[in-house]
């Protein structure tokens, strides 16, 4: 395949022409949204046991297990994750006041995600 010169230079040239019209104007290549980042150091993270898919409640429509602001005790059934059609309690690993849920009822969560946030 023969490269035409006079295209290359003609594509040059639109380029050129380009950047002197936004000469001036400030362009972002960065997602222009600003994630917030959380101090984790006084936090304390529990994270999925397993690979499945986590769920909120015991049932659709119920009473969620986990709510932001709720105190929880150590062993209380933070979500249910259904793996290989078995649902699996997962229990908190200590004291705390919900800070944070990470994730959605019914989203796929991997080994090791976080998937809560204690205070």
């Amino acid at each position: 395949m023969e490269i035409d010169k006079k295209i290359i230079i003609k594509l040059i040239q639109a380029l050129e022409d380009l950047k002197k019209s936004l000469k001036g104007i400030d362009i972002e290549t960065k997602n222009k949204v600003v994630e917030e980042e959380i101090d984790l150091s006084d936090k304390i993270i529990i994270k999925s046991p397993i690979v499945g898919t986590a769920y909120l409640a015991p049932e659709p429509g119920g009473k969620k297990f986990a709510e932001v602001g709720k105190k929880i005790k150590k062993g209380d059934t933070v979500m249910i994750i259904e793996a290989m059609k078995t649902m699996n309690h997962v229990p908190s690993t200590s004291d705390g006041i919900i800070k944070e849920i990470c994730v959605d009822d019914g989203q796929p969560v991997e080994f090791d995600q976080k998937i809560i946030i204690l205070e």
